[in-house]
């Protein structure tokens, strides 16, 4: 028997540090997980030779510096994950490996009056597919992650109320999708998934300070510090949209006047091109105009842009992230709104807060949000099971 302490105990969450440091960061040197870990060369150098021939992890030939290194990854066959992501107008569906290398992938249209019992019907009729396409063993899947639009309440795991999904408000998605499925399921919000793909698989990569904005129906803030997402005691930090920028603007859906989701979601800004551009003008086909040069288009981009980065300036000032990333459609416009949000921030932000951050647009475009879910798929695994090699088996119902 193991006991606290003891060289067994140690050596036991030793391997533990190794597999986990591995898990999030997807591969990583032997001196890379020495300097994660906090373990010797020696030590990490021995983990990784029992590791891989337990079947837990593989080892391929690399460079790193010029030199000559070993990366070191989770064997693809150790286990899969499933990320699940439900938007305004979709549903996106991925399945990858503990090597984090994405095996399948779809997306379809999603009814936004759906309820939560059809989008879920859907959700499970697109997993049990992409299974099947890619014949997995349905034994090896240790977990989903599960993306909403809408707040999530940490202690109950149950939605708030949400204008985008509003059938949906007041249920337990997790809960009734792991039910559905038979594995365990977690779920965030889409802003903290977009903030955790961009972070593992994207423009935030080897970065541990970050704020991924996006802006769509709403406006949210996933917020990275210290590599790890910040959801707050209640699950609502990030709702950048509703800070006021003016006392006696326009009532938002919150019942709060000026919140700068009013000056930036769709909602409030394409109603500004209406007599222009027609009622049916979209978030991305207005964009792709102000890429061509409509002026228009061009001029309402740019003010969402000083917007966003007036939100983004109180960021700096409080949390004094490294780093923005611009998620969603709007990220598509690239300098034309990137510039106005850096001149925001140089105007209003902290001066040496400023001078620190870069802001980039998101590396996955419309994917953020699905990859998201896998990495909270893969963080929220526990680390035990997979020093005995592949996932055991259970039953799941998929079919």
């Amino acid at each position: 028997m193991e006991t606290p302490g003891s060289q067994s105990s140690l050596h036991r969450a030793n391997l533990e540090r190794v597999v986990r440091a591995v898990r999030l960061a997807g591969s990583l040197t032997q001196a890379e997980i020495a300097r994660t870990t906090g373990l010797s060369a020696a030590t990490v150098s021995n983990i990784v030779r029992e590791l891989r021939e337990i079947g837990t992890v593989e080892v391929t030939p690399t460079s790193a510096g010029g030199r000559r290194a070993r990366s070191v990854s989770l064997s693809g066959n150790a286990g899969i994950v499933i990320g699940v992501d439900f938007g305004h107008t979709h549903l996106r569906v991925a399945l990858g490996n503990l090597a984090h290398q994405v095996l399948a992938e779809e997306s379809e249209p999603l009814d936004v009056d759906a309820s939560a019992a059809q989008g879920l019907d859907r959700a499970e009729e697109v997993v049990a597919r992409l299974i099947s396409a890619t014949g997995v063993d349905e034994a090896k899947i240790a977990g989903v992650g599960l993306g909403v639009p809408g707040p999530i309440d940490v202690e109950s795991g149950t939605l708030g109320s949400t204008s985008i999904l509003p059938g949906w408000s007041g249920t337990r998605p997790a809960q009734e999708l792991s039910g559905r499925l038979g594995v365990p399921v977690h779920v965030d919000n889409d802003a903290n998934l977009g903030a955790l793909g961009e972070l593992v698989w994207g423009a935030g990569r080897g970065v541990r300070d970050l704020a991924y904005i996006k802006v769509a129906s709403g406006v949210g803030a996933g917020l990275v510090i210290d590599g790890r997402i910040y959801r707050g005691p209640g699950g609502t930090a990030g709702e950048i949209g509703h800070i006021t920028l003016d006392e006696a603007g326009p009532v938002c859906r919150c019942g709060n006047r000026g919140c700068l989701e009013t000056f930036t979601a769709a909602r409030y800004v394409l109603p500004l091109l209406h007599s222009s551009h027609g009622a049916d003008l979209t978030l991305e086909r207005m964009v792709r105009l102000a890429r061509e040069r409509d002026p228009g288009c061009r001029r309402v981009v740019g003010d969402v842009g000083r917007h966003i980065g007036s939100g983004v300036a109180n960021l700096c000032n409080l949390l004094n992230p490294s780093r923005v990333v611009l998620g969603g459609d709007l990220a598509e416009a690239g300098e034309l709104i990137l510039g106005p949000i850096r001149e925001s921030v140089g105007r209003y932000a902290i001066p040496s807060a400023a001078r620190q951050l870069s802001v980039l647009p998101g590396a996955l475009g419309g994917r953020a949000e699905v990859l998201g879910a896998l990495a909270l798929a893969l963080s929220e695994m526990g680390d035990s099971t997979l020093l005995e090699g592949p996932v055991p088996a259970a039953r799941h119902a998929f079919t």
